[in-house]
């Protein structure tokens, strides 16, 4: 490991000089404006604060992953924003026509967290209401830490650029001040050079931390209105099952009500003819008992 360490300045050197050619077929190709541009001016502070130590190679690293990581955030996030309004309104007219078998097919083929959140609540939706609500709040959770997916690095070297940038100042400092020490007399010239050449690696993590930063915040911006549209979309999926499961339970009652009705009817009507026939009955054996009376016996 510490073998690492010590050769780790030569390699870093090797790989400038390495990137010597691609600097010069850079400027020969007229990439640079009568002062060389403002490229080959930031490749020359480069190379001059890296002679003082290596802090300027990971400053540069932190810059090319952090930029890696927000395009990737960006395209992705680009691609999970849908017309949440216009989805809502194919879910309902689902829902009404042809149910939630047809709303679920709906939310799987559309892209996006909000379709994932719906399809997770329809798939809940004959366990009951409270099912629904349970589901989106859970899945809601997961695609929210999707969207926040690799967010952490890029804040990570937000912070650790300009802290290494600040370490090759202190470092460069230093070196200055051995320089001094060595020459027994403090040059103007001496004392310049070298904390301008300490500076320039605070002055690049600083410029890496402010490139990032504007990365960061567009995709923190980005997934706080992706989750703001998909809470509101969960409010009003959650509000279209309750109406339909209450008109559902309405025809339920309503059909149940005239099924007792005409039950109740036919039982009135049979009850009406029994007890008629008892009637006829009962007068038919009056008619049918001999007379007590001693006149019509004489």
């Amino acid at each position: 490991m510490i073998d690492a360490l010590t050769t780790l300045p030569h390699e870093l050197a090797s790989l400038s000089a390495g990137l010597d050619p691609l600097v010069a077929a850079f400027q020969q190709s007229g990439g640079g404006g009568p002062d060389g541009g403002i490229v080959n001016i930031l490749v020359e502070r480069f190379n001059e604060g890296n002679s003082e130590g290596p802090f300027m190679w990971p400053v540069l690293i932190c810059l090319i992953i952090g930029l890696g990581i927000a395009f990737e955030r960006i395209i992705m996030l680009n691609l999970a924003d849908i017309n949440t309004r216009k989805f809502i309104v194919k879910v309902k007219r689902a829902l009404e026509e042809d149910g939630v078998p047809a709303a679920e097919e709906v939310c799987a083929k559309q892209r996006g967290p909000v379709a994932s959140v719906f399809q997770a609540g329809l798939l809940r939706a004959d366990e009951g209401i409270d099912a629904v609500e349970k589901a989106v709040v859970s899945y809601g959770s997961i695609e929210m830490s999707f969207l926040e997916r690799g967010l952490v690095w890029l804040s990570l070297f937000i912070s650790v650029a300009p802290m290494l940038g600040f370490l090759g100042t202190v470092i460069g400092m230093i070196a200055a001040f051995d320089a001094i020490e060595q020459a027994g007399d403090i040059s103007p010239q001496l004392v310049a050079g070298g904390i301008k050449v300490a500076l320039l690696t605070t002055a690049f993590g600083l410029i890496v931390a402010v490139i990032l930063q504007f990365f960061y915040n567009y995709a923190v911006s980005k997934i706080d209105r992706i989750v703001v549209e998909m809470e509101d979309a969960s409010v009003e999926l959650i509000d279209s099952l309750v109406l339909m499961d209450k008109e559902n339970r309405s025809l339920t009652e309503g059909r149940s009500a005239t099924t007792s009705g005409v039950s109740r009817s036919s039982s009135d009507d049979t009850d009406a003819i029994d007890s008629s026939t008892t009637a006829k009955s009962e007068m038919s054996t009056a008619g049918d008992e001999p007379s007590d009376d001693p006149a019509t016996t004489s």
